[in-house]
């Protein structure tokens, strides 16, 4: 079966097509700068070039009709036709409490998003833009939606609830949801394949660590806690977000700067976080690299974002009653090896040992970092939401 992933942003469009055979991949690539001047279409062919393609795209319809052709093309092209696509999975960012693990798309579900919107308006309406230009351009063709928020839907109501009158979560919904949930399932499930271990017995600690991250507890296979919210915002210290911060702080600054809702959301999600602090970037190797030049500021924002991380270790170890296996993943997780290193260092009190020769300069790999002697495993998981999306996808369409 071969099954196409889409994961549509609000300004490009990410795709893979998986032979599930084989769990082979292939193609992938992506729009960029979608509805903006220089649009383009890049991906990666089997030989490992890369290609880029500029061409007006306005929107996504018109993208994802791009990536179709190039996918039967003549020349870039891996199959003959679209019949040969079986199935199409697509990311989706909210899902509420509407859906608690990936289904096949129908009016139904749709309407469900659609109703959702109000909690990811930056996030739902370029996934679900994706679901319609499928259902125009291959409307024989099944498709699945499979959740953020969804593996964070066994968390207890003590783990989701803010303080606040409980009339506004049965009015709105306001509640803690969480999200990352695709790549924490597959990252804790792949650690426990590569140790042997079962995944129902373990306490595991995830961390998806990025320009967007979020740490999950999980106790026997379910997720108890995560550090993102209502939205992506809560939690830790990220590339252009905030994280935790004290309400209080927000209301005073819309009576001192003059913000409304939308200044405030603009100011905690793009002007803050490591490029707030650091007045440099949002990127840690650059962050990494003003640290090396000695510069203070960036010092200050490296040494917040590592210690925000390490404080919700520790606190979900305190959850969990224990940890089991510590796994990094996510863009700084899997590459940054000085921020794991920093992070794990101070963890002996729990009997974590990482293996820092191990560890240093190690990018990119499926590893155990921690010392024999570590009470804690420590690893490093690349992680791949696609692969968990289209392994969603053929388990759901393979039922019926």
């Amino acid at each position: 079966m071969k099954i196409l992933v889409l994961n549509c942003g609000s300004s490009s469009v990410k795709y893979k097509l998986f032979n599930m055979d084989g769990q082979d991949v292939l193609a992938q690539g992506g729009v960029e700068k979608l509805g903006m001047p220089g649009s383009f279409l890049k991906f990666t062919l089997p030989d490992g070039e890369k290609v880029v393609l500029e061409k007006d795209l306005p929107e996504h319809t018109v993208a994802i009709e791009f990536i179709l052709s190039i996918l039967i093309d003549e020349k870039y092209g891996c199959i003959q036709s679209y019949n040969e696509i079986d199935a199409v999975g697509h990311r989706v960012v909210h899902g509420a409490e509407e859906f608690n693990s990936s289904v096949e798309i129908t009016p139904e579900v749709i309407g469900k998003m659609v109703e959702c919107i109000d909690l990811a308006p930056l996030h739902n309406p370029p996934n679900l833009k994706g679901i319609r230009a499928i259902s125009s351009l291959l409307p024989e063709i099944r498709q699945v939606g499979v959740f953020d928020t969804a593996f964070h839907q066994t968390m207890p109501p003590y783990a989701y609830m803010y303080g606040l009158p409980y009339s506004y979560y049965k009015k709105y919904g306001i509640r803690r949801y969480g999200f990352h949930g695709t790549s924490h399932r597959y990252v804790s499930r792949r650690a426990c394949d590569i140790l042997g271990v079962r995944y129902e017995d373990q306490k595991i600690i995830t961390a998806h660590i990025g320009n967007g991250g979020s740490i999950t507890a999980i106790k026997d296979g379910k997720s108890v806690d995560t550090s993102m919210g209502l939205t992506p915002v809560e939690g830790l210290l990220m590339g252009t977000r905030c994280g935790d911060i004290d309400a209080g702080a927000l209301a005073y600054l819309m009576d001192r700067e003059g913000l409304d809702a939308k200044g405030v959301s603009d100011l905690i999600n793009k002007r803050s976080g490591v490029w707030g602090l650091s007045g440099i970037s949002s990127d840690m190797r650059d962050i990494e690299a003003a640290v090396a030049d000695g510069d203070k500021r960036a010092t200050m924002a490296l040494d917040v974002y590592n210690y925000r991380i390490r404080k919700y270790i520790g606190a979900y170890a305190a959850a969990l009653g224990g940890c089991d296996i510590l796994v990094f993943t996510g863009g700084v997780g899997e590459n940054q090896w000085r921020t794991r290193q920093v992070v794990c260092e101070n963890m002996e009190y729990m009997g974590m040992k990482i293996d820092v020769a191990k560890n240093d300069g190690m990018r990119g790999e499926e590893m155990v970092i921690s010392t024999p002697d570590s009470k804690v495993t420590v690893m490093v998981v690349p992680t791949d939401e696609e692969y968990m999306i289209a392994s969603d996808t053929l388990e759901i369409l393979t039922k019926k």
